[in-house]
């Protein structure tokens, strides 16, 4: 073997090994997981919306149902159906803020929703709105997984564009952190419980 084929042999090996370690197959792999991820999130919250109008039908034929909470709901489904969620979502954290708002209202609606049905026996007693409410609450909870597994993706792919050295690939193409779901009400949960064991 001649030397220039040697040491053509020998940097192509080094290329190679450095590549395996730049991350740019891990950045491509966790950048098709999180979309992935975000879809099904986006699927289960659709699957939601498809929801509203039947509960939304039901809840109206109670006579004197409290209006204002029906349009409140109404309004809030309009609102995060509107946002257009695109792959291009996950990377635009002030897009990214905007959508969860808006399924943060809709969720808020619908809670209040709920906990104002427990004051007609009638509804709480009508077998299509129960099963209608069960669907909701199924749904609810394969959105948290939903969440759960784009929350998780997003952070390992969070790891990769900052840590050393797959950091330098990161920058070179333009890699940057996702943004990541955060809780609606954070102020609110940040706060100490008050708890009194003051007899009265």
């Amino acid at each position: 073997m001649t030397a220039p084929r040697f040491a053509a042999l020998t940097l192509a090996a080094a290329m190679a090994l450095s590549l395996t370690g730049c991350g740019y197959n891990d950045f491509q792999r966790l950048d098709e997981e999180t979309k992935a991820n975000l879809s099904e999130v986006q699927n289960q919250y659709q699957r939601r919306a498809d929801l509203i109008p039947q509960i939304v039908a039901t809840v109206k034929g109670e006579a004197n149902f409290e209006q204002d909470t029906l349009t409140k709901v109404v309004e809030a489904r309009a609102k995060a159906t509107s946002v257009q969620v695109t792959p291009e979502l996950v990377n635009n954290p002030e897009a990214f803020k905007k959508y969860q708002e808006a399924q943060g209202e809709l969720s808020g609606a619908l809670s209040r929703l709920l906990m104002v049905t427990e004051n007609y026996p009638s509804l709480k007693a009508n077998q299509a709105f129960q099963d209608l409410r069960v669907q909701l609450e199924g749904t609810e909870n394969r959105i948290t997984v939903a969440r759960n597994r784009y929350i998780k993706s997003v952070q390992e792919y969070n790891v990769l564009a900052r840590s050393f050295p797959t950091n330098l690939t990161a920058k070179m193409f333009s890699y940057q952190v996702k943004p990541n779901f955060a809780a609606q009400n954070e102020a609110q949960i940040s706060t100490p419980p008050v708890i009194d064991f003051s007899k009265k």
